[in-house]
């Protein structure tokens, strides 16, 4: 993690994290005990891993995020390694059990509430049956809320480089699981995932609309250093209307969307060690100060933690703190942002606001 450790004091701060891919959280021993018993084999193109150590070694990159640009042809791109993950998962309680990894690593780190990304159609275009899926994450988030103390609602995306009817297709497939009046509850939101090359939010309006009628959130993607970039912020604030935008770190570069951030009082979910592996320190953790000294709404994240040299939501927490030279007292604010752009329950938010009020700053 660049030679840093995290700090007692981040360590210790309770946590809300918004802006974390579910599938991005399988560890490789997960995934290995899973391929034995789904008998999947663990490959990448032409190279089989064989062994648990071998597969092991095959995270020691930094993968490649944006396929467009080519790249090193010996590993795979980001999305490559991600969705090869997905492929040990096909039983309801392989869903199950990522899960509980995830939420009982939350419970570690001190996150006290997650609404994690998930998406169906990575799985059922694979022939994995939708309920698999749904069911797996709905009973992980009902045990872990019991036996952790770590509660979450989940966030329905479309995955944006698949055909926009697919995924308008998948929603109504999972709706019965949303939390709505006669809704099973597992998910309160609607978001994009997957590669936003020439693929912008307005692509999804329809999508996002009838979310909307059907009582639900809204968030996009709006990746950091795309092509595009700036005109998919623009469609997210004006014209989709969403009430996150998940990354939108160049937001700084336009002051109109800058306006429109803060009139609208839209937060960005950000993940620093995601951009920082691409950017240099120099160059990219001034941006955080730029965006609090501006009174941009932003909270810290982990994203894709496993595929990202795993680095979790603390160790992003001590970069920004770090690297970022940020106070104690900005940290907690930036706690007490998440808390702010979540949308749990009035009494969950209420219970971890009182626990950010008894922090003790040096």
């Amino acid at each position: 993690m660049n030679g840093l450790e995290i700090s007692p004091f981040i360590a210790g701060l309770p946590k809300v994290e918004l802006h974390i891919h579910i599938e991005g959280t399988l560890q490789p021993a997960l995934r290995w005990k899973l391929a034995q018993r789904n008998k999947v084999p663990l490959r990448f193109r032409d190279h089989e891993y064989n062994t648990y150590e071998a597969l092991l070694e095959s995270y020691r990159v930094t993968y490649n995020h944006r396929p467009e640009l080519g790249g090193r042809k010996d590993v795979p791109t980001f999305l490559e390694a991600y969705f090869a993950g997905c492929e040990v998962l096909i039983h309801e309680e392989d869903f199950y059990e990522l899960a509980m990894d995830y939420l009982k690593r939350c419970r570690e780190m001190n996150v006290r509430y997650a609404e994690p990304f998930f998406d169906i159609q990575a799985h059922t275009r694979r022939g994995v049956p939708a309920e698999h899926v749904l069911n797996g994450y709905l009973r992980a988030q009902q045990d872990a809320a019991a036996q952790y103390g770590v509660r979450s609602n989940w966030i329905f995306c479309f995955i944006r480089d698949e055909p926009v009817q697919d995924g308008e297709a998948a929603y109504e497939t999972a709706l019965p699981w949303a939390k709505r009046p006669g809704g099973k509850g597992l998910f309160h939101a609607v978001g994009l995932a997957s590669n936003a090359y020439e693929r912008p939010p307005s692509l999804f309006a329809d999508g996002f609309a009838r979310a909307k009628k059907d009582g639900l959130h809204v968030t996009t993607h709006c990746d950091f250093g795309q092509k595009d970039t700036h005109e998919h912020i623009r469609q997210a604030i004006f014209d989709v209307e969403v009430e996150r935008i998940d990354h939108g770190l160049d937001v700084l570069d336009k002051e109109e969307l800058m306006a429109g951030l803060v009139d609208k009082g839209i937060g960005l979910t950000l993940c620093p060690h995601a951009y920082h592996r691409r950017t240099a320190t120099e160059v990219l953790f001034p941006k955080l100060r730029q965006l609090l000294d501006r009174g941009v709404k932003f909270c810290i994240n982990s994203d894709d933690p496993v595929y990202m040299h795993d680095v979790w939501i603390d160790g992003n927490m001590e970069k920004a703190y770090h690297l970022g030279c940020l106070s104690e007292k900005e940290m907690v604010q930036l706690a007490r942002n998440a808390v702010d752009m979540c949308w749990a329950d009035e009494d969950v938010k209420k219970e971890i606001y009182g626990e950010l009020d008894g922090v003790q700053i040096s």
